[in-house]
Formats: C-alpha cells, structure tokens, sequence
C-alpha cells in the first residue's frame, strides 16, 4: 500500500478533541453549501490542514466569500453560517 505524499500535516486535532483530514473535507464539486460544510471548511484552514488558497482554488470561492465565513465563525460560532441566521448576525 502506497500513501500519497502531501504537503503540510496529513489531520489536525480540534480543540474539542476531533480530528480533521483532508477526506473530511467537502469534495471539490460541492454547490450547495450547508453551514456544516462551510465550518468543516474554515476550521481546516485555522487549524492548519490547508490554506486559505487552496481552498478557494478547490472551491472555487471569492476571497470576500471566504472572508465572511471566517468572520462569522471568528465572531459569532458557527449558527452564524447558517442562511436562515444571515440577517440576525451580519450587519446593516
């Protein structure tokens, strides 16, 4: 068995205890974005997983996109990426 090499670390652990992979991550056709999927995403990128380009790249998100989604779970936790949340978190 042949493990593909990778740059940076192959799972990072959470501060709640979970460990994150690169096969935890959405795949890279995903469209439809669930606030679940988009925490997965931001967290891998805090953690160090992956960076902030490669994920835009494999995503195809906007630097703003991005920007706002890890505001939002910087300052208000992940209920804030939630559509239905939008108007209670995001400012006028």
């Amino acid at each position: 068995m042949y493990i593909k090499k990778v740059e940076g670390p192959r799972a990072v652990t959470l501060p709640d205890g979970r460990v994150l992979t690169l096969a935890d991550l959405p795949p890279a056709n995903t469209r439809r974005w669930v606030a679940s999927r988009k925490a997965l995403v931001v967290l891998a990128v805090l953690h160090g997983l992956t960076n902030r380009k490669t994920v835009m790249e494999r995503y195809d998100l906007s630097e703003e996109e991005f920007a706002l989604w890890e505001n939002a779970v910087s300052t208000y936790g992940v209920e804030a990426l939630k559509v239905t949340s939008l108007q209670k978190y995001r400012q006028p």
